[in-house]
């Protein structure tokens, strides 16, 4: 674990005293966040990461969204009604909501938006979202030129029609994937629209100066609820000190709090009532990349998770900052029993790798990002492995550049964080382990199993919530017993902000944050 030495942070504090009241780093009125990365994409139909679908929701909107209790509401949508089969939705659109452009949305937006990510020349790894509708896969693989299962009635009226009933479906349209854009937009741009994005939310972006910051700048005409600030200011600040300095300086309002400071805000007089946490809806993991040697055996995967102490790692290093993990679905949606845990034991551990064909060891590569909090982790993960016979070489990328590995396929080992889309515990076990995902979709350890894709497939398609759950429970036990991650735990989502910060609020679900609520009063 890295900490600030005593004498950086006692001139960190001074020069807080001193620049408090700075505002050469600042855009007055705005709300100023830290990004760690570089978002990949703004634009709706390509975004799979949280910090570019936090952007987003505060750019464009769709027919639905949830509120602060996860109930589905209106946005675009005045209303919906579902037929008695479960296979039709029929929604009602507002009248009089704009683009940022000044175009009215139509029903025929979200036709258009909706066959964009399904589009083979779309490459959107998002298409799962949609795919359950009539006609959608006939459609995205070329044999059709529309989907017959998106209807425009009118200009205000929008009918979807499945090929199934599918429970969580209302869900899936709260999803960045299920933002309505322009197509004239879109055809100008072409793919630079990811840096142009032109949508309905209560914000537009003003700039994107790439690896340096983003600027939103409020609507006044947007539809809904006006935000009570200027605009956003979203800094790129890859190394934890800097953010840390940069909140002492009054230069940042709102950052996550880095693991190295964590014990330092918690007792600091002058923070302490200003933190915020919330348990969040998300499993940390380590992926075995199940596709390709050495984690193709699935004996090995299972020396791997006894190999790591990973309750010792969560009270100690983690200084318990989330709830141990079990399976993938968070300990939050899941409503039945949790598999259960794999147990630290090394010596079970090294007679599974010799089990494996490894009798004299072997050597892998585990691929993470500079994160300071990433490299402690990955550091004492290599620890453990060693000690079982494994000899771990990491290798960091940035953001962009360790995304495409992974979904590439390229890794043996890497670590990342999957983050509730919609409060579903299908959101778990469909992205994740379907074989239909393989990659980008967000099946990223490349897992196959036929048995698991088909009780996922029913538990989609059930027609009660108990049945729904016995498909699901079976499923992540499988998943569990073929090791296809270490499953490490459930974050508890940690924030410091500035005093003048009002109306703060966390968020179980990025997407909910609108960025309306909040306020400055300074």
């Amino acid at each position: 674990m890295r900490h600030p030495g005593k004498k950086l942070l006692s001139a960190i504090c001074l020069l807080s005293l001193i620049f408090s009241c700075s505002s050469r780093n600042r855009v007055q009125g705005y709300i100023h966040y830290r990004l760690n990365a570089n978002p990949t994409t703004l634009d709706p139909a390509l975004i799979v990461d949280v910090a570019g679908g936090s952007i987003s929701a505060k750019l464009f909107n769709g027919l639905v969204k949830m509120d602060t209790d996860l109930n589905i509401i209106p946005d675009i949508s005045s209303r919906w009604n579902i037929s008695k089969n479960g296979l039709v939705y029929r929604f009602d659109l507002k009248k009089g909501v704009t683009f940022s452009n000044g175009k009215e949305v139509k029903a025929k937006d979200f036709k258009y938006s909706f066959e964009r990510v399904l589009s083979p020349e779309g490459r959107s790894p998002n298409t799962w979202v949609f795919d359950k509708i009539k006609g959608a896969r006939e459609f995205m693989k070329g044999k059709i030129k529309d989907v017959p299962g998106i209807k425009v009635i009118n200009d205000y009226a929008l009918e979807i029609a499945l090929d199934k009933p599918f429970s969580p479906f209302l869900n899936l349209l709260t999803m960045t994937a299920a933002y309505v854009v322009p197509e004239e937009e879109v055809k100008k741009w072409g793919a630079d629209f990811s840096s142009h994005p032109v949508g309905t939310g209560p914000f537009v972006l003003k700039h994107w100066l790439q690896n340096r910051e983003l600027q939103l700048d409020a609507r006044s005409s947007y539809f809904d609820e006006l935000p009570k600030i200027k605009g956003i200011v979203y800094k790129i600040i890859p190394e934890d000190l800097t953010a840390i300095t940069e909140l002492e300086l009054g230069n940042l309002d709102v950052i996550g709090i880095p693991a190295s400071a964590f014990s330092r805000f918690k007792k600091d007089k002058k923070w302490k009532d200003y933190i915020s946490s919330i348990q969040g809806i998300n499993t940390y993991y380590l992926g075995l990349n199940c596709s390709r040697k050495p984690f193709n055996n699935p004996i090995l995967r299972k020396a791997i998770n006894y190999a790591i102490d990973r309750k010792k790692i969560l009270e100690t290093f983690y200084e318990e900052r989330g709830r141990l993990a079990s399976g993938p679905v968070p300990n939050k949606l899941r409503k039945w029993e949790a598999p259960g845990f794999y147990e630290f034991n090394p010596q079970k551990a090294k007679e599974l790798i010799r089990t494996a064909g490894y009798k004299n060891g072997l050597e892998v590569n585990f691929y993470i990002t500079p994160d300071f909090e990433m490299v402690d982790i990955a550091e004492v993960i290599q620890s453990y492995l060693k000690e079982a016979g494994i000899k771990v070489n990491i290798k960091q990328l940035e953001w962009s550049a360790y995304k495409e590995a992974i979904n590439k396929g390229e890794t043996d080992m890497f670590w990342l964080g999957w983050f509730a889309d919609y409060p579903d515990p299908e959101n778990f076990l469909f992205p994740l382990f379907h074989s239909a995902n393989l990659g980008p979709a967000g099946n990223r350890a490349r897992y196959i199993n036929n048995e698991v894709d088909s009780l996922i497939e029913k538990g989609q398609h059930a027609n009660t919530i108990k049945e729904r759950n016995l498909y699901y429970e079976k499923a992540e036990n499988m998943i569990v017993d073929d090791a296809a991650w270490v499953f490490f735990w459930h974050k508890t989502d940690y924030t410091v902000r500035q005093p003048w910060v009002k109306n703060y609020q966390t968020y179980l679900i990025y997407s909910i944050d609108k960025g309306t609520e909040i306020e400055i009063a300074h």
